[in-house]
């Protein structure tokens, strides 16, 4: 069983990740980690690991872990990725790993150096809806695509949350912006050349709070807003000259719909609709992330990958403060 530790006791640990982990077939939670003991050890507790340790350095120093995982603020992935894998533990790291893409090229080079596995946590590219909208894509099942339609949104003004302050990296754009530039991606094997956007900003705070983006993929067209000040919505739609694909929970299925992709002709007389129940993406990643680290040949989200979505990211931000097409 491959043993995991993980560096802090953040809410989507305990929520998402250590839960998935517990019921995966091929990893235990061995280790926790927290610059307050008594919460590593709280942790700990609640999900059977061995040891709690009341440092991150601690933790990666221990022969009792093999691999970490880091959902510690965004502007602390980078370090902590980089200090993992120098100390030859694999990395599993959330999203946003960058705020820049340009900085993920050091990772890069100490993954290779230690011969280790480092891969950003996004989970959506592990569910069995994306890989089905994926195919459905490739076997021309809605024709030619010429509109993708996406929307991701949430209210939270709480000051002391992450994501409302942004020396740590807060906003909306690294927090949820990333998911319709990776699901598009991941789903039409396709890279954007140019963007448009306009980006408002919390006066407080002083985070994007909402954007409104446009993304030119050659052969079709990316359209997405998204905010942390709106009502709760998600949705993709992929719509081509003989159909449309319709994701209805397209981040977090199971919570904001059921897993439910729907496949309409193109006269909306016709629709097949698929379903997946039981499909949980977080223990779906972390398997696959353990297969890949014991040599089993699973793909996970890469580095590289990594640089070409922070790049869309980065121009999107570009675009915010100009008038017009910003290349990507």
């Amino acid at each position: 069983m491959f043993r995991w530790g993980v560096l802090s006791t953040a809410k989507i640990g305990r929520d998402q990740l250590l839960p998935a982990i517990a019921d995966s077939d091929n990893g235990v939670l061995a280790a926790v980690a927290s610059r307050d003991v008594g919460k590593a050890r709280a942790l700990a507790d609640r999900f059977g690991a061995a040891h709690a340790f009341g440092s991150y350095d601690a933790l990666l120093a221990s022969d009792t872990v093999d691999g970490v995982y880091i959902p510690l603020p965004t502007s602390q992935h980078l370090e902590w990725a980089a200090k993992a894998a120098e100390a030859g533990k694999h990395v599993l790291v959330e999203k946003p790993l960058a705020l820049k893409a340009e900085d993920i090229a050091p990772l890069i080079a100490i993954r290779d150096r230690n011969k280790v596995i480092v891969s950003e946590a996004f989970m959506v590219t592990y569910h069995p809806q994306w890989l089905k909208v994926r195919d459905l894509i490739a076997a021309g099942a809605i024709g030619k695509l010429k509109h993708v339609q996406g929307a991701f949104s949430y209210f939270n003004v709480d000051p002391n949350n992450m994501r409302n302050q942004l020396d740590l990296g807060g906003g909306a754009l690294p927090d949820i912006g990333v998911y319709p530039t990776v699901t598009t991606r991941f789903s039409t094997g396709k890279e954007p050349v140019r963007v448009q956007a306009s980006i408002e900003r919390d006066p407080k705070f002083g985070t994007d709070i909402y954007s409104s983006v446009r993304a030119d993929f050659g052969d079709f067209e990316l359209s997405f807003y998204l905010s942390t000040q709106l009502a709760n919505r998600q949705l993709m739609v992929f719509h081509g000259d003989k159909g449309f694909i319709e994701i209805h929970a397209p981040f977090n299925a199971g919570l904001y719909d059921h897993h439910r992709v729907e496949l309409h002709n193109a006269g909306h007389n016709e629709a097949t609709v698929f379903r997946f129940p039981g499909a949980q993406q977080y223990r779906l990643q972390v398997e696959t992330f353990v297969r890949a680290a014991q040599g089993g040949g699973d793909h996970v989200f890469s580095l590289e990958q990594s640089v070409l979505n922070q790049k869309v990211i980065d121009a999107i931000f570009r675009a915010g403060d100009r008038d017009g097409w910003e290349e990507v």
